[in-house]
């Protein structure tokens, strides 16, 4: 190749062989009539993205949005504190790689991931536990795209322009927006892991969910640099993702026999069926019933129903995960179980959730 071209990547893909050739200049001759650019991808992304923020955020009461056990706010002031974390993360993000320190990476990096860790930690005091891991990821997919749009291409503009005029492109530009790109890149797994967080209650429910959603987006960063370099991987960036990767398997791995509960449950007096129906009547049927009678909910959530004392029998593993272990339902704690009902709660499912004294089926 000629010393135009500064890298080349041929690949395989459905049948067909592709060359990919990186070029650092090209003569004003040269320049193609159409030019694919990586941008509308990540426009859109942000766009639906944000909508569903507000669909399921912000809509509806903000049911999913505030926990008033953790932080007494009104449905505005979460919406209006969500909306300034997104602006105000970019440009705290964004002045600091303008300044000095974008000369020196790896501190760069350093405290950019420590501010990123603070905002986790304080999301996690602010909103839902589940709201708070699905804004960290909002966050970090605002500053990606305000990256494309502020930086990346807006420097591939100008060099096109400057190549058009026959005139040498600005080198500065180009590095500039690789960096930019560079951080994009790597913060792609960490968005993916907060995004798809909310299927899994034992992360965001989890005392400490601030310190689990970073073990698990400093997994995902390290995960990145490996795949990136593969055989060449720095051995202590591997060793300290796969640390990261085992703290979060020892935290969430729970039995509830272990949870924060479980020694209160251990010596718990026997509780009837009665006693644990009248607490799921009064903080769980508002939603589980054939027909909620909480506006927010049409249906019941993910169909099921606290009707039957066999269903609730059925269930109980998943009431025990999520009433007393995660404390993640009732969501946001709208019904305001208390801690002694839901120990209770566990203690009766300990003990077998057993359906003595529950009325005969119909």
């Amino acid at each position: 190749r000629d010393g135009a071209v500064v890298g080349e990547l041929w690949m395989v893909h459905s049948g067909g062989f592709y060359e990919v050739v990186k070029r650092k200049v090209l003569a004003p001759g040269e320049m193609p009539r159409h030019l694919h650019w990586f941008m509308w991808e990540a426009y859109t992304t942000w766009i639906s993205g944000f909508f569903l923020l507000g669909v399921v955020y912000y809509l509806g009461g903000g049911v999913y949005l505030v926990d008033r056990s953790i932080a007494n706010l009104g449905v505005g002031t979460a919406v209006a504190l969500s909306l300034a974390v997104l602006v105000t993360g970019y440009l705290v993000y964004d002045l600091l790689w303008r300044s000095p320190l974008a000369s020196r990476p790896a501190l760069g990096g350093l405290i950019s991931f420590g501010l990123l860790t603070a905002a986790t930690w304080g999301l996690t005091h602010l909103f839902s536990g589940r709201a708070a891991f699905i804004h960290v990821g909002a966050l970090l997919g605002t500053i990606m795209v305000a990256n494309v749009a502020q930086h990346i291409i807006p420097a591939q503009r100008k060099m096109i322009a400057a190549t058009r005029a026959g005139q040498p492109a600005d080198a500065t530009l180009g590095e500039r927006a690789k960096r930019r790109s560079i951080h994009n890149h790597y913060a792609t797994l960490p968005v993916l892991i907060a995004m798809l967080s909310s299927h899994f209650p034992m992360t965001y429910g989890h005392p400490r969910a601030w310190l689990v959603l970073t073990l698990l987006m400093l997994f995902g960063v390290a995960a990145k640099y490996v795949m990136n370099f593969r055989g060449r991987s720095n051995r202590w960036v591997l060793a300290g993702g796969l640390a990261a990767l085992v703290a979060v398997i020892a935290l969430t791995a729970q039995v509830p026999s272990a949870a924060p509960a479980g020694p209160d449950l251990a010596g718990a007096a026997p509780v009837s069926f009665a006693e644990a129906h009248a607490i799921i009547e009064r903080r769980c049927v508002t939603c589980h019933a054939r027909k909620p009678t909480n506006p927010s909910f049409p249906e019941p959530p993910s169909g099921i129903v606290f009707e039957d004392p066999r269903r609730i029998h059925e269930l109980a593993g998943r009431i025990m995960v999520r009433a007393v272990v995660t404390k993640t339902m009732p969501l946001g704690n709208l019904t305001g179980m208390t801690e002694e009902e839901r120990r209770t709660l566990g203690a009766w499912i300990a003990q077998g959730a057993r359906l003595d004294d529950a009325p005969p089926r119909p």
